[in-house]
Order: structure tokens, then C-alpha cells, then sequence
């Protein structure tokens, strides 16, 4: 694990155990830290017993406290330790911040943060692919992975410093002042997560908080498609010296799209585009980058192909929990000469409507509508294309295998949240390959 002297003779309280609360516990403990730690949960507070004091930090008289350190999914915007820790003068922070503060410990090393609404997973995998194979040493954090204070610290190599590559969401970087990111990216800002704020223009001030943070001679690159986006680069832009903000450029490497059987659509160009600018300004080639962007498998969930059955492609993206995701991935199929696309759309829906879905709905062959917001989908989608009302996941794929013809593509892709039949959308999308292996009788199972 990553500790420091940094949190030496400190006190903290962390609320919530689960993977970053328990790996941030465990760090400060073996910095010499005095910890006090609290989770609802018995099994979690007995992995600290006898090494840190158990209390709700609720009910601690705060004072003196250097912080309270709370999990990203504590909304703080409602929690009552928020107020709390306020009201000592505490500042309330993450695991991020921790990690910022023990930089200064470690062994020389780079950071790369990436954020955005949609897209910030497949790329930080997509960055952290190209420089392992480029020789560099390299791990991923952050929102992704195992937690960053749980990692063993990185060594430099004969390729130069060691690169911890962050995935960030806004909660995350709510809770961090002091990161400070060699080399930074923000992808998009759609509506998302807007019950954790006062106003969409609150969650895009979460964003720009993460280029704010950054030394003015860092560099950082921005996404082009969405007005919020465009207004952090142009903010920074004005704070930079030229050269240190570059917007995605896709034109430059979108004939090259072809090599990259895992990265179809223009959403995976986009992602492609960022990686690239964010490893040239690490240092590597273009023959190295060309290199890991064709060799690069994809993640689970995130327009994960399935493989192929009687001619038809089955695609898992049951990542995209909004509208903003679930868009790119209809694009990725145009016709071929008919709409070919037999979309599974529905589930918990973050907001009303179809978004920029509406302007694919051409490449959709017929739509399969599941979960609580199925009859809305139904109905959204009427006299658009094809609507079969199914409710469940199971009879969804039943129906869409049925429909397909050789050239066609089932595609989860449910623009909503999971949580009205499954707990996460990793579960979702484990049960449609589970069930694609079922209907098909073939063996999908670690994709392809």
C-alpha cells in the first residue's frame, strides 16, 4: 500500500469502509496516523478492530481533527457530516486527496486524471494499455480498479517516471484541493448526477475544479462537442502558456479507425483522440500508440462485443446508464443497407426523454423496452421504430435473437441506471452475456 510520513502523528476519521474507505484506513494506520472509522456494516468495522478506534464520526467531538475522510458515494450534498465536520473546522476530503498529499513521498513519478460524464473509463484503460506496452510502468485508479492507496508505490524504469493513471469522477474531485495532474483530460459534460447537485452548472463546476487544481505549465486536453466543455478550455486557455491546452482532435487519427476492431463509433474515436494527445505529451511514438490502440480489448460493459452467432453480433453496454452514452453506441452501427441495430433500452431512468438517441433512431431496426421506465421508452419511441414492450432482460434478448437476421446486432445499451432490477450495471450486463450464452448456446464468456 502507499503510505507517507505525510499523515504521521495525524488524526482522521473515515466514514465508510467499503474498498477506498478500508485502503485509506489502512494507509493512514501504517503512516502513523491515529484513526477513528465507522460503517454501517459490522462486517466492515471488525476489519479494524483493535487498530483503529470504532465511532461514528457523528458523534465525535472533532476537534483537533486534521480530517475526515469520506467514500465518493456519500452524498455530501445531504449527509449530515458534511455540516458536522464543518462546524469544527474540518475539511471534509477522499482518498484522492490523500494520494495527492503522500506525492511528495513517493518515487518520481507522473499523474494522469481524466474525467467527463461518459467515455472516462475506456479511456483511462485505453491510456494506461498504450503505456504498459510502451515499457513504461504504469497502474490505474481511482474510479476504476482497486482503490489508488491500496496499490504498492510505483519505481521509475528505463522509459522514465511511473505513471499512475486516475480515473475521476465529480464526486471524487469534490473531495480533493491539492491534485495536481501532469497531464489531465475532460471528455464531455452531459446531465448526469444531478441529484448529488444544486444545478447541472454545479456539476460542471465540479469538473473545472480538476484543471483548476493543475500547475499552469501541465498540460490538459478538452472535448469539443458539449458548451460546458468548451468553456473550462477556454478558461484555461487564458491561465496557460500555448501548447499547454489542445482540444481532441478525431480528424487526426479517424482514418487510422479501421485497426481498432475494440474502439468502433465516433464516441471510442473521440476517446482514441484524447488518449493519443495525453501519450504524446508523456513522450511516446506514434508507432507505439498505433501499437496499443489496435491491440486494446475493450472493458467489460462498455460496448463490449460479445461475439458473433448465426451472423448476429452481441454487444454489452450496459455501462451506459444515460442517454449521452447510449447515443454513441447507436451510431456505431449504421445501416448496412437496412437499420440493423435491436436496441434493449430501459431500466432506471437519470432524466427524461430520448437526448441525442433521437438522432440515431435510423440506424434501430426495432427497440426492446425492460425495467421501470420501459412503458416511457415505449412510448418516446412510438411511430419512430419498432417497439416491443418486454419489462424483462431475459425476454428482451429472447425476442431480439428471434427478430435478427445474419449482419444484424443486439445491443444493451439501456441509457438508464440498474438499480430497479439489478444492483449495478456490471450485474446487468454480466446476466445479458449469461443469457446470450443461454438463448445462442454458445460460449460468449470473456468476450471477444
Amino acid at each position: 500500500m502507499i503510505t507517507s510520513p505525510a499523515f504521521s502523528g495525524k488524526r482522521y476519521a473515515v466514514l465508510g469502509l467499503a474498498r477506498s474507505g478500508l485502503a485509506t484506513a489502512e494507509t493512514l494506520i501504517a503512516s502513523g496516523a491515529e484513526v477513528f472509522a465507522w460503517d454501517r456494516q459490522d462486517i466492515a468495522r471488525d476489519r479494524l478492530k483493535g487498530r483503529a478506534t470504532l465511532a461514528d464520526p457523528l458523534d465525535l467531538d472533532l476537534t483537533g481533527f486534521d480530517g475526515v475522510i469520506v467514500s465518493p458515494g456519500v452524498p455530501i450534498n445531504t449527509h449530515p457530516i458534511a455540516a458536522h465536520a464543518e462546524k469544527y473546522g474540518v475539511p471534509l476530503v477522499g482518498d484522492i486527496e490523500l494520494f495527492a498529499q503522500a506525492r511528495a513521498s513517493l518515487p518520481p513519478h507522473k499523474v494522469v486524471g481524466i474525467t467527463g460524464t461518459n467515455g472516462k473509463s475506456t479511456t483511462i484503460a485505453l491510456v494506461h494499455h498504450i503505456l504498459e506496452g510502451a515499457g513504461f510502468a504504469a497502474i490505474m485508479g481511482g474510479n476504476i480498479g482497486l482503490p489508488v492507496l491500496a496499490r504498492e508505490p510505483l519505481c521509475p524504469n528505463d522509459r522514465g517516471a511511473a505513471i499512475y493513471v486516475l480515473e475521476l469522477s465529480s464526486y471524487q474531485i469534490d473531495l480533493t484541493r491539492l491534485l495536481d495532474c501532469d497531464v489531465a483530460a475532460l471528455l464531455n459534460i452531459t446531465p448526469d448526477h444531478l441529484d448529488r447537485y444544486d444545478s447541472f452548472d454545479h456539476y460542471a463546476f465540479s469538473k473545472s475544479r480538476l484543471f483548476e487544481m493543475q500547475s499552469a505549465d501541465n498540460f490538459a486536453v478538452f472535448g469539443v462537442d458539449d458548451q460546458p466543455t468548451r468553456a473550462i478550455m477556454a478558461a484555461e486557455m487564458q491561465r496557460r502558456q500555448a501548447g499547454r491546452v489542445a482540444a481532441i482532435d478525431t480528424a487526426a487519427i479517424a482514418h487510422l479507425q479501421s485497426e481498432w476492431p475494440s474502439l468502433q463509433g465516433p464516441h471510442n474515436l473521440e476517446n482514441a483522440a484524447a488518449a493519443v494527445a495525453m501519450v504524446e505529451e508523456l513522450g511516446l511514438t506514434p508507432d507505439e500508440w498505433r501499437a496499443g490502440l489496435a491491440s486494446f480489448k475493450g472493458l467489460p460493459h462498455r460496448m463490449e462485443r460479445l461475439g458473433e452467432h448465426d451472423g448476429v453480433l452481441f454487444v454489452n453496454d450496459s455501462k451506459a446508464t444515460n442517454p449521452a452514452s447510449t447515443a454513441p453506441a447507436l451510431a456505431a452501427f449504421p445501416p448496412d443497407p437496412a437499420p440493423r441495430i435491436h436496441w434493449i433500452v430501459g431500466g432506471l431512468a437519470k432524466e427524461d426523454g430520448l437526448g441525442d438517441c433521437e438522432h440515431h433512431l435510423g440506424n434501430v431496426a426495432a427497440a426492446y423496452t425492460i425495467g421501470e421506465s420501459g412503458p416511457r421508452f415505449a412510448e418516446l419511441l412510438a411511430g419512430k421504430v419498432k417497439v416491443e414492450q418486454c419489462e424483462m432482460l431475459c425476454e428482451a434478448t429472447r425476442r431480439a435473437i428471434a427478430a435478427c437476421r445474419p449482419g444484424d446486432v443486439v445491443l444493451l445499451s439501456p441509457a438508464c441506471a440498474s438499480f430497479d432490477q439489478f444492483r449495478d450495471y456490471e450485474k446487468r450486463g454480466e446476466h445479458f452475456r449469461d443469457l446470450v450464452e443461454a438463448l445462442t448456446g454458445a460460449d460468449h464468456g470473456g468476450g471477444a
